[in-house]
């Protein structure tokens, strides 16, 4: 089973911009496909952005045009770049893998939140 650490969580004010990352242990994190989900306090976790190991993105429609998430095979890491961040961005950020569901996640990692505040 795939371990998961997620980094680069903090506050930001809104219109800001963060990066977050997901490293991976094991030697075939280049046949995952990744996701990131975030959890904001009494909300559900939802799905945010995805990334196929081809490389094909899916995004949520409140997030489209402001995050970009992307992957480096090299490094087992996966990225959540996001801009011009809202309050309503404040969660915490989950990544986790999937064989062909992205809402039937396999493994989870810790978390990281990101605060979006002035």
């Amino acid at each position: 089973q795939v371990q998961l650490v997620e980094s680069g969580g903090g506050l930001v004010q809104p219109g800001g911009s963060l990066r977050i990352s997901c490293a991976a242990s094991g030697s075939i994190f280049s046949i995952y496909h990744m996701a990131w989900y975030r959890q904001a306090p009494g909300k559900q976790r939802e799905l945010v952005a995805a990334i196929l190991s081809g490389g094909i993105t899916y995004y949520t429609d409140s997030v489209k045009g402001r995050f970009s998430i992307s992957r480096d095979n090299a490094k087992n890491t996966v990225y959540l770049q996001m801009n011009s961040l809202k309050p309503e961005d404040t969660a915490v950020y989950y990544c986790g893998n999937y064989n062909s569901d992205p809402h039937q996640i396999h493994s989870w990692g810790q978390g990281t939140q990101v605060t979006v505040s002035s």
